[in-house]
């Protein structure tokens, strides 16, 4: 049994084990103030071009959403996410744990637009309701779609304009970041959002997300919130090692690369064969519609998930490819869809 089901099934990259292994001895600072993270720190910066940012590195991509939004927002205000967002569906209201509400619209592809928000402003005009301030997308989104630059734009001064923040789940944000569509580099992004992270656990990293802050009215006291949270790693160095590792040469690249490349090569074998997708995808996660008898067959060699199902007959399932999938794995999938299909 071969697992498609996520990118976090496998461990780490062997290099990040090894560079954990050879420090493992040494005595260091706790708490992201050890020499591993600081100069972590100082690389992601000067990989993204920008010195006036913050940079904090998260165990998991649920608690830097539930830290960040928590911090972001105060207590009567609210964040608008796609119905299909990561915060809404699968987070366990951790964000509405912390009092805050989730405004939900349905999007396109997975997707906000300026004309989405207008309508949960238009919908929330008093303190009578709670307040739009903080709009969540993520990229790649939870069904595998993309933001163009131009659709961050719009985004971003959408909510210039009407004073909201514009946070970033980049959970994905490898994949995104290098499909052969996107337009978008690393460093454009502190100028569109105003809070993003870049994702480790999903591309080679142990754990870890580098949440990176670009908006200087939100950066005062976070590492409290961190703390409060129970965030603030005794062993810091731990994320710190990994995140070095993987942005001191192009590994977090490559990784991101391989991934979308296996995932293209599914979608191409499924396109021969004239199969229909759920969504428009070009990142490491593809959803196709197959017959439900395909699907049955299929699991007796492969894990994946079964989304939703489309009709009596069909489901779409998701494919999700990893830093770590293995061609022949791939390939094997392919005949055994060539055979079936």
């Amino acid at each position: 049994m071969y697992s498609f089901k996520n990118d976090y099934s496998e461990g780490a990259h062997p290099r990040i084990l090894n560079a954990l292994l050879e420090t493992n001895m040494e005595q260091d600072e706790g708490y992201g103030e050890d020499r591993y993270s600081r100069k972590a720190i100082e690389l992601i910066k000067e990989k993204i071009g920008r010195n006036d940012i913050d940079i904090h590195f998260i165990s998991g991509g649920t608690q830097t959403n539930l830290i960040a939004i928590s911090a972001f927002l105060r207590p009567h205000e609210a964040a608008i996410a796609v119905s299909s967002g990561h915060i809404l569906g699968h987070e366990t209201g951790a964000i509405e744990a912390t009092g805050h509400k989730i405004l939900s619209v349905e999007g396109k592809n997975g997707k906000l637009t300026p004309a989405d928000l207008q309508v949960v402003l238009d919908a929330h005009p008093d303190e009578h309701m709670v307040k739009p301030k903080l709009v969540y997308i993520s990229n790649s989104t939870e069904i595998g779609s993309i933001y163009t630059k131009r659709e961050l734009q719009e985004l971003h001064d959408f909510c210039q304009h009407n004073q909201l923040i514009l946070y970033m789940d980049g959970a994905r944000l490898g994949s995104a970041l290098c499909s052969e569509v996107n337009d978008l580099q690393l460093c454009d992004l502190p100028k569109l959002v105003d809070a993003f992270y870049i994702g480790g656990t999903k591309n080679g990293a142990l754990i870890g997300e580098a949440l990176v802050i670009s908006r200087e009215s939100l950066k005062e006291d976070f590492r409290y919130h961190i703390k409060q949270k129970g965030a603030l790693l005794a062993k810091g160095r731990l994320m710190g090692i990994q995140f070095l590792e993987l942005f001191r040469d192009n590994l977090f690249f490559d990784l991101a690369i391989h991934a979308n490349k296996m995932a293209g090569r599914i979608r191409e074998q499924l396109l021969n064969a004239n199969v229909k997708f759920l969504t428009h995808s070009p990142s490491n996660q593809i959803f196709p519609i197959l017959p439900n008898a395909v699907i049955t067959e299929l699991q007796n060699k492969y894990a994946f998930h079964i989304w939703e199902k489309v009709d009596s007959d069909s489901s779409a399932i998701r494919f999700v490819t990893s830093w770590a999938t293995k061609e022949e794995e791939v390939t094997s999938l392919i005949e055994d869809l060539k055979k079936f299909l």
